[in-house]
């Protein structure tokens, strides 16, 4: 067997494969590119690279510990994928904290990779990215949550209609009994899984019982519980309010915090595409908003972006790589725009505003990047935890 990449996912196989032979971009020249020997690609290398596109027979982590094609002899465990633009993180969470009790366990693209994950265990709970997913073509789920899909990855995927039907290639091969949980738009996608299909939260009212004035979670969380919700709803014909409000979301999603003068800053950093944005800003509806937007938007199409912020009371302050590619869409659209280039400056400004116009108490101070941090930190954590310590250490 041979491994692409050395990251984090292919160690893991690597401890269970110990003769598999490990690849990264350095090491083309001593590649064999004739060789018909199993490869297992790490799902964060893009079809573009010399050696995925060198390589005649390649399957993903899934089809390796998923697949009875690969591993005949084995148990292959209940599993639920999560996958959709955002909220998958939120949903796998969710369902873990709700199924736990159940034996089940969470990983792929959460943090713990499919190799070292339990087979014991009664169910695997698994958030599933594109690049996971456009690299599997056998395994499947037993059911598929997918929450809405919107423009992201398009560098990786090459285009959005490639990076949506990655999304969707589950549903090619779920067998009858199978579930699928997916938005309304894809209602007539063929499949001979059982699709439940959702556009609002009344859906789930309509379809599984569940009372949603019981929940305490807000869009854009509230969908999330409910996807959870509904699945604990089909596999034990149970509603469980009480552990679901229960549930604690991480942190850089939509945290509130106050300053030393009390007022509202919002460090929505997890916000790194334009759907993630746009989500965060119906949580501020009829608010006046100082928006800091911008990073490394990965050749995104922002103008649905500015399409949405006319319905609002906002001022851009832009910062990161496309800080240019903001101001020149700020003009186009009139919403007022100042580049600032960096997350400190962006805090200074808001600052002064806020200073010297005192009425403006009232405003929502919100990091909601629509973008990814690597144009200048090292994760979107560390893009939050910079915000939340800029604001907590400027001295008012």
């Amino acid at each position: 067997m041979r491994i692409l990449g050395k990251g984090k996912t292919a160690l893991a196989i690597k401890e269970k494969y110990l003769n598999a032979q490990m690849y990264e971009d350095i090491d083309l020249n001593k590649f064999d590119k004739n060789s018909d020997e199993l490869t297992v690609v790490s799902p964060g290398i893009s079809p573009s690279n010399e050696l995925v596109k060198n390589t005649k027979n390649l399957i993903s982590e899934y089809d390796l510990f998923l697949s009875p094609n690969q591993n005949p002899l084995i148990t292959i465990p209940y599993s639920i994928w999560i996958s959709g633009t955002n909220g998958k993180t939120t949903t796998t969470q969710m369902l873990q904290h709700l199924l736990k009790d159940k034996g089940s366990v969470c990983g792929g693209n959460i943090g713990t990779p499919l190799a070292t994950m339990d087979r014991d265990a009664n169910i695997w709970i698994l958030e599933t990215s594109s690049f996971t997913l456009h690299y599997t073509s056998i395994a499947k789920p037993n059911i598929y949550i997918l929450l809405p899909i919107s423009e992201d990855h398009t560098s990786w995927h090459g285009t959005f209609e490639e990076y949506e039907q990655s999304k969707l290639k589950p549903l090619d091969n779920l067998k009858e009994g199978e579930i699928a949980l997916i938005p309304k738009k894809y209602k007539d996608y063929p499949t001979n899984g059982y699709k439940i299909c959702y556009e609002s939260p009344e859906d789930f009212t309509k379809y599984f019982d569940i009372d949603i004035s019981k929940i305490k979670f807000k869009e854009p969380f509230l969908i999330d519980a409910l996807l959870s919700m509904a699945i604990q709803k089909i596999l034990f014909d149970e509603v469980d309010y009480k552990r679901i409000n229960s549930f604690i979301q991480d942190p850089h999603k939509l945290e509130e915090f106050k300053d030393s003068k009390n007022r509202i800053w919002v460090d929505d950093s997890k916000a790194t595409n334009v759907d993630a944005t746009i989500q965060a800003l119906k949580s501020y509806k009829d608010k006046k908003i100082y928006l800091i937007l911008g990073g490394d938007d990965k050749g995104a199409d922002l103008k649905p972006l500015f399409e949405e912020l006319k319905k609002y009371e906002v001022e851009i302050f832009a910062i990161g790589k496309n800080t240019e590619k903001l101001n020149t869409l700020s003009n186009q659209y009139n919403i007022v725009c100042k580049k600032c280039f960096n997350l400190k400056e962006s805090i200074v400004q808001i600052n002064n505003i806020l200073t010297y116009q005192p009425t403006n108490l009232g405003t929502y101070q919100l990091l909601s990047p629509a973008a990814a941090s690597l144009d200048q930190y090292n994760s979107y954590k560390h893009r939050g935890e910079e915000f939340k310590e800029l604001v907590k250490l400027y001295k008012y």
